[in-house]
């Protein structure tokens, strides 16, 4: 996952709507069962789709009330736990 690119997806739902992120994210998650793709391609993929579940959570702490760089800082914080684990 990739701060930046989280960043600016968070604000293309703040300028636009979640659900083309949601959408975005269906289109994807079923061309991955596309059986022709390659390892490189599926994993260019999944890292899309984890920065669009990424912004997604970070866009919802913002609606909670959150500061938009607290909440960025805050699920960088759980990704990084998380790989530690």
């Amino acid at each position: 996952m990739k701060l930046p690119v989280i960043k600016h997806l968070t604000n293309f739902i703040e300028n636009n709507d979640e659900d083309y992120l949601v959408e975005t994210i269906e289109t994807l998650e079923d061309l991955t069962e596309l059986s022709s793709l390659k390892d490189e391609e599926l994993d260019v993929i999944g890292e899309l789709i984890s920065n669009m579940y990424g912004a997604l959570e970070v866009h919802k702490s913002v609606k909670e009330g959150k500061p938009k760089k607290e909440a960025l800082n805050e699920f960088m914080q759980r990704v990084m736990g998380a790989i530690d684990n």
